[in-house]
């Protein structure tokens, strides 16, 4: 494994992360009897794919739509401790988010997870004071060990020359902290791609139509590929559902009696274009209970997010115009309103927060992980956050062990001895990985700083195979569009490496188009040209 500092020669080649065809991987994973279903590709279902592939289980994944392509691609992008925990005395969970962090930023993804200052505000007649904030600033810091600097009250002055877009009428002080963000999608793909190069079998667009049951007990699962209508089942010892806001329905399908075990919080965000420099994040208290964000992200401003309750169809969830008021709204208390012009709003989307069933506003909720076994064995688990997804995924493989005759215990290594820092695919310092491929050129050809930056940022040294797709067909070496920093290599690299198979694939997942606002027609028509007319 190369350490975060290495990075390989341009010439070097890692193993590609998808390589069989659809039909090819239908057949592998009709043909043989799976130790373990995993049915879900968000956060938890790549996490114990990944981690029961390395534990020595033979995995299947499956998902009906995208990898981490409904809630877990609908984060607020942070890898963070939860500063907000503090105020409800979860010390514990909060310094033990913080250490996830930071094997996440150190270890395991230094060229997906990066550091974020966040600027807390502090204005006359706001829900919190000065004192009691910057009090917190320091303990948060202070359960990180202060690895990442020590949290403080500074000046307005001081704050608004990092952000300008800072409002600075009746602003009292600001307080600062350190956390870290990402893309949510890189990280979920390189996460599946990891899995596979454990040894998992996967499928997306994938949608299990019925369980299969063997004296009783579920024993695999009836599936139905979506793009070309084939059906097909898996075998298997053991079938986890970490289907997210369908976890109720796969449970149903198991007993039809089964009782609701979650409740659903709807959280939406909007992306605007920067008109000026943000150096740190913004984190403005709107009540007791809720902080709205303003990040810089992907060269734009990530501005929400929203947290009601939402009953209808997970499948139908989207930012709406009076989800877009509110968050602009709240934005205004802390961002000038020259930052949050209508016509710079390039993206908005919504996300579901799986929460556990229980009384009380779901904005009080606690953020944890729902674990329940079904009447014919089958496990399920919602809930949880991208910053501990590593740690959901030993919990689940811990409790899958010491399941009442689990016939996974002894043929799976034991949770305690899982490489706890093994990296994700693309390890790699991102400066060293941009650097090199602006200077690794062949001759007479060139690669756009921003580009070579982007890559670095977003594949680690996997770069170094996209940019070699580039050099071999200048074709490919030109820009998406004229407006964003990607190239078409990354499209053919999402179409045979990352398992892309639609236009939203491409455009909303493998890369940061559609979020920008460049996914035009001419875009769409070329990217479904290049993936074979899948629509």
């Amino acid at each position: 494994m190369s350490s975060p500092q290495s990075v390989p020669a341009l010439g070097a080649h890692p193993t590609a992360g998808s390589n069989a065809s659809r039909a090819e991987t239908r057949e592998q994973l009709a043909k043989a009897t799976y130790d373990l279903l995993v049915i879900g590709g968000g956060i938890l279902g790549t996490s114990v794919a990944w981690h029961a592939a390395q534990s020595g289980l033979r995995v299947a994944m499956v998902d009906a739509g995208d990898f981490a392509g409904a809630t877990s691609s609908a984060s607020s992008k942070l890898v963070h401790g939860g500063l907000r925990y503090l105020q409800t005395g979860a010390v514990k969970l909060v310094a033990e988010n913080h250490h996830e962090r930071r094997v996440l930023a150190k270890d395991v993804a230094p060229h997906l997870v990066n550091p974020l200052t966040f600027y807390l505000p502090v204005y006359k007649g706001g829900p919190v004071g000065a004192a009691k904030l910057g009090a917190g600033v320091f303990a948060y810091s202070a359960l990180s060990a202060f690895g990442d600097g020590m949290g403080k009250v500074i000046s307005p002055a001081r704050a608004v020359a990092d952000n300008p877009g800072l409002k600075t009428d009746n602003l009292k002080a600001v307080a600062v902290y350190y956390d870290h963000q990402m893309n949510d999608s890189r990280v979920a793909v390189m996460t599946v791609r990891a899995a596979v190069e454990s040894g998992a079998v996967v499928l997306n667009h994938a949608e299990v139509t019925g369980l299969r049951m063997t004296r009783g007990r579920v024993s695999g699962a009836e599936l139905k590929d979506r793009l070309d209508g084939t059906e097909f089942g898996v075998d298997a010892r053991v079938v986890l559902n970490a289907t997210g806001p369908w976890v109720d329905h796969l449970r149903r399908m198991e007993d039809k009696h089964a009782l609701p075990s979650i409740r659903l919080s709807k959280g939406a965000h909007i992306v605007m274009k920067r008109t000026s420099p943000w150096k740190a994040a913004m984190a403005t208290p709107i009540d007791k209970y809720r902080i709205t964000f303003a990040l810089p992200w992907e060269d734009q401003l990530l501005l929400g997010t929203t947290d009601e309750v939402y009953e209808g169809d997970p499948g139908d969830v989207r930012a709406t115009e009076s989800d877009i008021e509110q968050i602009l709204d709240e934005a205004a208390f802390s961002v000038k309103d020259a930052d949050l012009d209508r016509s710079l709003m390039t993206y908005a989307f919504a996300g579901l927060r799986v929460l556990p069933g229980g009384p009380g506003g779901v904005e009080k909720a606690k953020r944890e992980t729902v674990v329940s076994e079904g009447a014919g064995g089958m496990l399920s688990v919602a809930g949880g956050k991208w910053t501990t997804y590593r740690h959901i995924g030993r919990v689940v493989m811990d409790k899958l062990a010491k399941l009442p005759g689990s016939p996974l215990t002894e043929d799976m290594e034991p949770v305690k001895s899982l490489v706890r820092r093994i990296a994700l695919p693309g390890v790699a310092n991102p400066n060293a990985v941009a650097h090199r491929l602006l200077v690794d050129r062949e001759p007479g050809t060139r690669m756009d700083p921003l580009t070579a930056r982007h890559l670095a940022s977003h594949y680690g040294s996997l770069a170094f195979d996209i940019a070699r797709l580039a050099n071999e067909d200048p074709a490919l070496a030109e820009r998406i569009h004229p407006d964003g920093p990607e190239i078409w290599a990354q499209v053919a690299y999402a179409r045979d490496n990352e398992w892309a198979e639609t236009v939203d694939d491409v455009l909303r997942r493998r890369t940061t188009v559609t979020i920008r606002g460049l996914d035009d027609a001419a875009v769409r028509a070329r990217v479904e040209e290049m993936l074979g007319g899948k629509a």
